[in-house]
């Protein structure tokens, strides 16, 4: 079979359609050179390896020949990996949503050679179905009227421009950062929860991670209904379904309002977000239940999304075997022929309500329907002999499943999605005193500074030895706090000056001179625009993740004009944040930062000494979100961040210091001192 110019990219989703009949070019100058010279549109389709619908417009129209060769008559065709490519996927998304209202992938955009948008939808069916055309009739009707009324598509091009130019989000929006815009969110969130399933809206419900970690936030402000609220629908998670109970981690939504069935692919981001989530919980309620769910997902992680030299994978199909779930699906029969005791077998069926009907499809989904105490009155055992039970099942079926055909890796490494899980294990590493995640956190660092790096730039993907495309806005943001998180727990001089350089780095060449950032750098390649994306998506924005960055970052050094710039994108964003909380989640993360107090601990002593160990696990003792600490030796080294500066030990010993502001309370030595200091400030 015939290979088109797919075939040499790097990208596992672009691999994917190396073989189609269809003509595809990367994105590229050699593509749009031919569209120039040959005067034909462009039929871009925008996806990712994991896209279950992705895969479904691929096998019914990009395999086809027929369909191929119209769209190779009448279009030079371009596909983009989406997350390869989010600087493209923003600009088009916003271009696409414009036009339908609606936005997701595939996304199937029409555009003029120039490269500017004039119609686009996302996936087209093969036949009339869903109440739309067919996909050869929307190829056809496009390629008849360029031919006969090309000046109306570029007019419609025109006004589609117009609206991608309009970036401001407010308008003489000049009011001070204030609690009010924190507490006006968490009133729209609760007025628009789900109490009865859990989480937002109805079908497909996504977990909607950052502003589940928004709310933990509020809660230790004291907000008992924001705690409420964010331990009943990681509770109502947790359950199964969306999360497999068996193998540990979360698939990326739910199809349903009650989390059953789930859009069965497993993303990086959303694993390290919610394992972050389950985190934050365990340490408000030390509910034991919240810490194995984090574990198990980032144990996850690490069995099935790790490089072996420390990178993180992107995500794992949807489909195995052509088919949607099938690695994760049960029946009744097969069940009792794993578990072979009777009654442990009865046991578990009754843990999932399993019936020889199933759930879905004929088979089943696995979701607890009786906790472990109604399973433990029902077998007449002790409540505390319900999860070591499940426990080893669960490892039982997870044996039977490692022999099943597995559903496809997207194996390639993003900087933005790794930091964020790098930020889950160094915190989860210091929290839960875990030294193997602090392991994982620091070679996963390590590979991203060496790797993800030419010729002193940040590079934004890497796969197979070979890393590709210009770093983005969310890369470097996202790296500087998952450096910042790895260094608090493994307090190296060398991971605080790596998240230094990369903010110096982010402020030379991405900061908007009207305010906030822009999503690409200032030697980025010339795009139709340059994007500059607030809203927060899957993942933080790049914007939102800067903002929290530079507050962090200004209270390790004292640099006020740190501060400044974030504080001024926080002002102009203020009035969108509070009005739309739930779009705009990890904005509300950085306000409530930028709000304060900021709690600045310093720490010296040796580091073999237990006296700074108990201070340590007197630090970590508790969920303090607004906290930045620096632990040192003494004296610390030259390269330490200013907030170690100037700070003596307190006879002698090992010493804590709390401080707001670069202004320190009275050092102490002992835990149960540090202790009162920490609750205090806490209180202000």
């Amino acid at each position: 079979m015939r290979s088109n110019h797919l075939v040499s990219s790097n990208s596992t989703y672009l691999l994917q359609h190396a073989k189609n009949p269809v003509d595809w070019y990367p994105w590229g100058p050699e593509a749009l050179e031919k569209a120039r010279h040959e005067d034909k549109p462009i039929f871009l389709s925008i996806g990712y390896a994991a896209c279950h619908w992705c895969h479904v417009m691929a096998h019914e129209s990009f395999e086809d020949p027929d369909t191929a060769q119209i769209m190779n008559e009448y279009f030079v065709n371009i596909k983009v990996d989406r997350e390869e490519r989010p600087d493209l996927d923003s600009i088009y998304m916003q271009a696409v949503v414009a036009m339908t209202g609606n936005g997701g992938w595939p996304m199937s955009v029409f555009l003029t050679p120039e490269g500017q948008p004039f119609y686009g939808g996302t996936y087209f069916p093969p036949v009339r179905r869903y109440n739309m055309p067919t996909f050869q009739e929307v190829l056809l009707g496009v390629a008849r009227i360029w031919r006969e009324d090309r000046l109306s598509l570029y007019e419609s091009s025109q006004k589609i421009m117009a609206h991608l130019q309009e970036t401001s989000p407010e308008e003489g929006q000049v009011k001070p950062l204030s609690k009010e815009i924190v507490e006006q969110a968490a009133m729209i969130l609760a007025q628009g929860y789900d109490w009865k399933n859990g989480g937002w809206g109805g079908a497909p419900k996504f977990p909607q991670a950052m502003v589940i970690d928004f709310l933990l936030r509020k809660s230790v402000r004291g907000d008992s209904l924001a705690l409420e609220i964010a331990t009943h629908t990681l509770r109502a998670m947790s359950k199964g379904g969306i999360y497999d109970v068996v193998g540990g981690g979360f698939a990326r939504y739910s199809t349903d309002e009650d989390w059953l069935v789930p859009h069965f692919e497993k993303m990086l981001y959303d694993n390290a977000q919610l394992a972050q989530n389950y985190l934050h919980l365990y340490l408000l309620t030390r509910e034991n239940h919240f810490r194995r769910v984090c574990e198990e997902t980032l144990d996850f992680v690490v069995r099935e999304l790790t490089h072996p030299e420390g990178g993180f994978y992107s995500s794992l199909d949807a489909d195995s075997e052509g088919e949607e779930g099938k690695f994760y699906l049960w029946t009744l029969k097969e069940l009792r022929q794993i578990i072979r005791n009777p009654t442990e077998a009865d046991f578990f069926l009754a843990a999932y309500g399993i019936t020889e009907d199933g759930n879905f499809e004929g088979r089943t989904i696995l979701q607890r329907q009786l906790d472990d105490k109604q399973l433990a009155e029902q077998f007449h055992m002790p409540a505390g002999e319900v999860h070591p039970l499940l426990s080893r099942l669960h490892a039982l079926l997870l044996t039977v499943r490692k022999v099943r055909i597995r559903p496809g890796t997207d194996d390639k490494v993003l900087v933005s999605w790794n930091a964020l899980m790098l930020s889950a294990f160094a915190q989860a590493a210091r929290y839960l005193q875990r030294s193997d995640y602090l392991d994982v956190a620091q070679r996963n660092a390590h590979f991203l500074l060496e790797q993800l790096y030419q010729d002193g730039h940040m590079l934004h993907s890497w796969r197979r030895g070979k890393a590709n495309h210009t770093a983005y806005l969310q890369d470097h943001a996202a790296l500087i706090l998952g450096l910042l998180d790895l260094y608090q727990s493994n307090p190296d001089p060398f991971w605080f000056k790596s998240a230094l350089q990369t903010t110096e780095d982010m402020i030379q060449h991405f900061v908007d001179p009207l305010g906030g950032f822009f999503d690409t750098r200032d030697d980025h390649e010339t795009l139709i625009i340059r994007p500059k994306d607030l809203q927060d998506n899957a993942i933080p924005s790049g914007n939102s993740m800067a903002v929290l960055a530079l507050l962090q970052m200004s209270a390790y050094t004292g640099r006020g004009d740190w501060r400044d710039l974030a504080e001024a994108a926080l002002v102009s964003m203020q009035t969108m944040v509070a009005r739309y909380p739930s779009a705009f989640g990890f904005w509300l993360s950085a306000v409530d930062f930028g709000i304060g107090p900021i709690q600045e601990v310093a720490i010296l002593g040796a580091e073999d000494d237990p006296k700074r160990k108990s201070l340590n696990d007197t630090l970590w003792s508790a969920y303090r979100p607004n906290l930045v600490a620096a632990i040192s030796s003494y004296p610390p080294a030259a390269d330490a961040p200013a907030l170690l500066s100037d700070k003596k030990l307190l006879d002698g010993l090992p010493t804590a210091f709390v401080c707001q502001n670069f202004v320190c309370k009275q050092p102490v030595n002992s835990p149960e001192k540090f202790q009162s200091e920490l609750d205090k400030i806490t209180e202000d």
